[in-house]
């Protein structure tokens, strides 16, 4: 496929008018809207938005590559845009960007489309292009640029080929004897997107090898899977491994190798220091756990502990939130058809049972994918038996008949977790002949006897105390205590619409919900996660002149995305003016949760925003809180934010 059908004359842009990143995205997205290349503006500037949040794309050298995949996007396109004066794009060298390649690919891209996509974003390593694409002027001089970069990057590879080709010839030669061996490595390369780091990074190892005198051959996992897959002969002979990824690869078959693991941006700007230090055996000695795709406890140079625990334990949370959603909201339903038809009607019992089997399944889940997070697959069954305990009246042990419940899940998990840890190190130096024993028996006996021991005679016990302490205090809690909380708990919401905190909020109201069956707090929590999308719009309706076109319209669809409890609707907003936007948001949420404790509002479903009033006790009330919050919040952000400036 020519790479001139991908970058078309018509989307260019040749003289980029923003100065700031958000309104940069927002210029190049809207000219992919007024091309008719996305037909949702909203929904692929969300992606791009989000690809952002994980990891900047502006690579430095004056290059950003910010990209999105999705079903907005109605063919594949990259979108040239040069800025004379620059853009502060968070770049990685903290530079100005000239150069902008916005990529959209749609969700069902075939594969000619994702190789023209790589080889575009590999030829961006060649300094000469880039030098020549900032001078040049017309959409025409662009297109030829790159053009005579594809045509001659595609000579060097069939050369490279021929070369390798009669390589691979004279090593398997008998008589042949060759005392001037190049160095060989081995690499793997990805990103999450998987349409333009993982082949630059390729790219970059691959060039700067061959500036070294040095062999290397790159795995690359994108968008249209893994190619030049690694073989058990390219592992063996290599000196080491160098992984530049930033998601899961396959790591078991690096076992006894020194490996780097490093994110796919230094694959990109750091080449020659990975490696120089592969070369010199700098990495750690990789030990396999045994397990698919699983990292062992010497793979990690970067994460900080609390990163890590903070992944782990939203590896659980997300994994049980299709649980809490539908059994809830299905619960909930129940409640509702109870009201008309009554308890004894095969509807209610139906629907109330769906939900009660499925809540049944959170903390067994919760713990279950904790673990799997810390210690991969070995560590699913003794987490899920261990969260099934959590779950289960100690009676028999202390006398109570309380359960250990979501605390108790939570240690469940993370004790299954570490405890596979361990006995994959304590296992490590088995003969390889018995390696198929470790997933298959000792794991999981070994391991669910100590989780289970654990559990039973340590865990419950103490957590169905705190647990039956904690519920007792929520249940004779004062009006101004519980207003209190509220007040907290939907602050907590709105600081960063979908983080830590957030999710932190959520999650410990779920547990009381899940230990009480009082939805007091879920109306708190679910107040504040309303607020942030309802105040922007809000703002955007009333101060139009303080915010853009593009911003107008996000206003709107906030409105939908407010009353529906999905606060993420509020942070693009956020991400370009976060002191106006979370600070009057977190004012709001903060109100408006008080206000649902004040009021004794209780909302026994743990999603659905407005959608569920007709569930919520004293429903009016819980109207007005989001009313009341909102507005304030709105209202702050309205008059606080400055006007835009005029351009000249």
């Amino acid at each position: 496929m020519d790479i001139r059908d991908l970058l078309l004359k018509d989307v260019m842009i040749m003289d980029l008018k923003a100065t700031t990143k958000a309104a940069a995205i927002d210029e190049l997205v809207h000219q992919y809207y007024v091309k008719g290349i996305i037909n949702d503006e909203e929904l692929y500037k969300k992606d791009i938005i989000k690809r952002e949040a994980e990891s900047t794309t502006g690579i430095g050298d004056g290059i950003a590559m910010p990209h999105a995949k999705n079903k907005a996007v109605t063919r594949a396109t990259v979108l040239f845009a040069k800025s004379d004066a620059g853009v502060d794009f968070d770049a990685l060298d903290g530079q100005p960007v000239h150069l902008f390649f916005m990529i959209a690919a749609p969700e069902g891209a075939n594969n000619t489309h994702l190789q023209a996509l790589a080889a575009l974003s590999s030829l961006l390593i060649n300094p000469d292009l880039v030098a020549a694409l900032k001078k040049a002027q017309t959409p025409d001089d662009v297109q030829q640029l790159f053009a005579d970069a594809q045509a001659a990057k595609e000579a060097k590879d069939a050369a490279d080929e021929a070369a390798e080709a009669a390589k691979a010839q004279t090593v398997a030669a008998p008589t042949t004897t060759d005392n001037s061996e190049r160095p060989f490595i081995v690499a793997v390369s990805a990103c999450p997107t998987g349409i333009a780091h993982t082949y630059m990074a390729e790219a970059a190892l691959k060039k700067q090898a061959e500036a070294m005198n040095v062999d290397i051959k790159v795995e690359t996992n994108g968008s249209e899977g893994v190619k030049h897959r690694l073989t058990a002969d390219d592992i063996n002979r290599a000196v080491g491994v160098i992984i530049t990824a930033d998601k899961k690869v396959e790591m078991d078959r690096f076992d006894g190798k020194h490996l780097l693991n490093r994110p796919v941006i230094d694959g990109i700007k750091k080449p020659e220091e990975l490696i120089n230090e592969t070369l010199a055996e700098k990495g750690s000695i990789f030990h396999a756990t045994g397990a698919d795709g699983a990292a062992s406890e010497d793979d990690g140079e970067s994460k900080s502990a609390w990163s890590k625990i903070y992944a782990n334990l939203m590896n659980g949370i997300s994994n049980m939130l299709p649980f809490v959603v539908g059994g809830g909201i299905l619960m909930a339903i129940s409640f509702m058809v109870e009201q008309t038809v009554g308890a004894h009607s095969t509807t209610f019992i139906f629907l109330n049972g769906i939900g009660n089997w499925a809540f049944s399944f959170l903390i067994p889940v919760l713990a279950a994918y904790i673990a799997v997070s810390i210690g991969d697959r070995p560590a699913l069954m003794p987490g899920f038996v261990g969260g099934f305990m959590a779950n289960t009246a100690a009676a028999s042990i202390v006398k109570t008949t309380s359960v250990a419940g979501f605390l108790g899940g939570l240690a469940a998990g993370f004790i299954a977790g570490y405890v596979i840890v361990l006995l994959k190190h304590l296992f490590r130096n088995l003969p390889k002949s018995l390696d198929g024993l470790k997933p298959m028996i000792f794991y999981p006996i070994l391991g669910l006897l100590i989780v289970g021991f654990l559990m039973y005679f340590i865990v419950d016990p103490i957590f169905a105390v705190i647990n039956h302490a904690l519920t007792t205090f929520l249940k004779s809690m004062g009006t101004g205590n519980a207003i209190l909380l509220g007040t907290v708990l939907g602050g907590m919401m709105s600081i960063d619409m979908g983080g830590p905190f957030n999710k932190a909020a959520y999650t410990f109201a779920i547990g009381v919900y899940t230990a009480t069956g009082d939805g007091k707090l879920m109306a708190a929590v679910m107040v504040g996660g309303m607020v942030p999308p309802l105040a922007t719009a809000i703002a955007t309706t009333f101060w139009k002149n303080k915010f853009t076109a593009d911003e107008r319209k996000a206003g709107i669809s906030n409105y939908v995305l407010g009353i529906s409890f999905i606060t993420e609707g509020a942070i693009p907003f956020a991400a370009s003016d976060p002191l106006h936007v979370i600070v009057s948001s977190v004012i709001g949420a903060a109100l408006g949760g008080g206000l649902t404790q004040l009021w004794h509002v209780s909302v026994p479903a743990p999603h659905g925003g407005l959608w569920v009033t007709p569930l919520a006790t004293n429903w009016i009330f819980y109207l007005l809180a989001v009313v009341i919050g909102a507005v304030v919040a709105g209202v702050i952000l309205g008059i606080w934010r400055p006007a835009l400036k005029e351009e000249n």
